[in-house]
């Protein structure tokens, strides 16, 4: 089969797109034919090696993916040969990942697919669904008529936050950078979109939740705990998912006689049983309608390493060339 893979940590350049052994599904493990995988910036991270996780080498990058069941191993009964299937959680842990032609996954991390929505949607939510709902609702408990603040409301994990949000019924703010991601954020249920060049973000806010914010979903690498604990709403809840170098300060005071809340973690520590309850959520919005993955570019699996070139510009520089998620089609 063809796959992405590297030989050793390093810069894009390290990805060879070439053959690899197709694997055969173990007890427990499901063998998919890929129909779509998508880029996050973890995967740039793990293939760099900046996160201290084991890799077995050779390595195919990779989390997310989306295809149909060719071949199911011994103990599985949930799934069958043609079944459509979506998951993530893969390339993660000593996992081998998902940009390949075929990947051979456990089966708890598997998901079926609702009818009408196809491998492409299906893999660029996968990854980003489950971290927005963990964050949303099983971290930060949000509730109807609550309302959330989260940066980005354009990128992948803000534009679940914006969608799952309003179809919770709470009251959703979010920034974007210009007037069309902006349009693409109101288009997703945002109240209101504040856009962080030119608008004053602390009166906005101010103006559209005096009583302060409920829910505080952070996505940027350096954070301003100073203006998020200001604008906390009594009781309010921080998440926090970004930022692995950042040491910022702190206002210990004004976030205590809040009786604040905040919520660190990383999806992949999330256990099985937790990532399905998000799953099942997730599959009932997108039946549904409400809710949706932005996707910015679709390329083919052969351009692996230009794909992780872009989601770095965009990640680490601030590029600005990138709005939703990259998915590649083998």
């Amino acid at each position: 089969m063809k796959a992405a893979y590297i030989e050793k940590p390093g810069p894009p350049e390290n990805i060879t797109y070439g053959e690899r052994p197709t694997p055969a599904p173990g007890p427990g493990q499901v063998l998919v034919k890929v129909g779509a995988v998508s880029v996050n910036p973890v995967d740039t991270y793990l293939r760099a090696g900046w996160i201290d996780m084991p890799l077995p080498m050779p390595y195919i990058v990779g989390c997310d993916l989306a295809g149909t069941v060719e071949a199911v191993g011994q103990r599985v009964t949930r799934l069958a040969p043609g079944d459509r299937v979506w998951g993530s959680n893969q390339g993660l842990l000593g996992r081998q990942g998902t940009s390949s032609e075929y990947a051979a996954v456990d089966a708890k991390w598997l998901y079926g697919t609702p009818d009408g929505v196809d491998d492409q949607q299906a893999a660029a939510i996968a990854l980003v669904g489950i971290t927005a709902h963990l964050g949303t609702f099983h971290k930060a408990r949000l509730k109807s008529g609550e309302t959330l603040f989260v940066q980005g409301g354009s990128g992948g994990v803000g534009a679940c936050v914006v969608q799952m949000a309003h179809a919770a019924g709470a009251r959703v703010v979010t920034t974007a950078g210009s007037d069309e991601k902006a349009e693409l954020c109101r288009s997703l249920g945002a109240d209101l979109v504040i856009n962080y060049r030119t608008d004053d973000i602390d009166a906005a806010l101010r103006r559209f939740a005096p009583e302060g914010v409920d829910v505080w979903f952070e996505l940027l690498h350096e954070h301003d705990f100073e203006r998020t604990v200001a604008h906390l709403a009594m009781r309010g809840r921080i998440v926090v998912i970004a930022g692995r170098d950042g040491r910022p300060p702190f206002p210990v005071g004004p976030f205590y006689v809040k009786d604040a809340s905040m919520y660190g973690f990383a999806m992949f520590n999330a256990p099985a049983d937790e990532q399905r309850i998000s799953s099942e959520a997730i599959n009932r919005w997108m039946s549904s309608g409400q809710l949706r993955a932005t996707i910015g570019r679709v390329m083919p699996l052969s351009e692996t390493a230009a794909a992780h070139r872009l989601q770095e510009d965009n990640t680490l520089r601030g590029a600005g060339t990138l709005s939703g998620k990259i998915v590649l089609v083998p």
